[in-house]
């Protein structure tokens, strides 16, 4: 195994720019997850990396060694699909296989690296059935199976739990972090699902219109979004954003009738930004309610989600709509006026889409 480094990587198909001088480093044994919506860029990246497509500009390196101008099979890349490509003829252990037999491996080492990978996998009481007679898991297990036989220095992942039921998602996120904690593999894995990145990753890149907006630990992204796309992006329900301008002094944020003290969130710097717009994120577990006059935020309860162990409230505050997690205990109804609050620490600002509070 090796880290992975990219540099400057750009990609355009035509006139149409694809990705946009994308830097990063994967260390080695590192779980990375690059997270993006789709079409934002994700899968192609990974195709760069694998050698399946050209960049237009930039570098790409395991180890010391740049691997870019080699062609695909020489990159010691294993590259598992959003389908599982498994062959329909082949039972399990001739599909897990299938890889070292091209590459001359004796029957002994086919027979001993097979064997290891079903042992991780617990497919060794399904070695002789074909994939039509799996479940949607299983097959996804030999989809993995077939890139750990080969013991590559890198893994690329693109979204392969994106054709598995919420159930099966939940227990695959489970067998991956355990099954990266045995290998210590240098892993590379694209999705769109903010559980597994959040879950998986122990960085997190997010790509949005081909650029990366943030880089790092899952919960400097949750906790210290750095723009507003990242900070709508990640989280569910999403983070509240609120438009509005700060005042003379720079200390109370006016949003229609909301005003909110923004003293403690700017930490002295208010004056940098008064008189201009800013926008105040809130993420819905930071809302507590309170009477609604002197309230910082006042509205009508539209719609109330009870889910159980959670219950989020919806209210119209103005132009503005907004969600609050509240007590599952909270008795409210349509129509109601609720007012809400936060601490002025969980308050994230922005100026021109990007953060500026620590």
């Amino acid at each position: 195994m090796a880290g992975l480094e990219v540099r400057g990587l750009s990609k355009s198909f035509g006139d149409t720019r694809i990705l946009e001088e994308i830097s990063f480093d994967v260390a080695e044994g590192e779980f990375c997850v690059l997270l993006g919506p789709s079409g934002c860029g994700k899968t192609t990246l990974l195709r760069l990396v694998a050698g399946l497509e050209a960049p237009s500009t930039g570098t790409i390196s395991i180890g010391d060694k740049r691997i870019d101008p080699l062609p695909p099979r020489e990159r010691d890349i294993a590259f598992v699909f959003q389908s599982y490509a498994l062959y329909p003829h082949m039972n399990v252990f001739d599909n897990l296989a299938f890889s070292l037999r091209l590459r001359g491996f004796s029957k002994q080492e086919i027979q001993s690296k097979v064997t290891e990978a079903a042992r991780l996998l617990e497919l060794e009481a399904h070695l002789e059935r074909k994939p039509q007679e799996l479940s949607g898991g299983q097959r996804q297990r030999v989809a993995v199976g077939r890139a750990i036989v080969r013991r590559p220095k890198i893994f690329l992942f693109d979204e392969p739990l994106s054709n598995l039921d919420a159930a099966l998602r939940a227990g695959m996120r489970i067998e991956l972090a355990q099954l990266h904690r045995k290998l210590q593999a240098t892993i590379l894995y694209v999705t769109h699902d903010q559980a597994e990145a959040m879950t998986l990753g122990e960085k997190i890149m997010v790509l949005d219109k081909g650029k990366l907006q943030q880089m790092g630990n899952p919960s400097a992204i949750y906790h210290k979004p750095a723009n507003t796309f990242v900070a709508r992006f990640v989280g569910s329900p999403q983070m509240n954003l609120i438009e509005g301008k700060l005042d003379d002094k720079g200390i109370v944020f006016r949003a229609g009738e909301s005003r909110i003290d923004l003293s403690g969130a700017l930490s002295g710097h208010g004056a940098d930004y008064a008189a201009k717009d800013l926008t105040v994120g809130i993420r819905p577990e930071d809302f507590h309610p309170t009477a609604p006059d002197g309230a910082w935020i006042r509205g009508e309860v539209e719609i109330v989600e009870d889910l159980g162990s959670d219950k989020f409230v919806h209210i119209r505050s103005g132009h503005a709509k907004l969600v609050a997690r509240i007590a599952p205990d909270v008795g409210l109804n349509r129509g109601e006026i609720l007012g809400l609050a936060a601490a002025p620490n969980r308050l994230h600002l922005f100026s021109n889409g990007k953060r500026i509070n620590k």
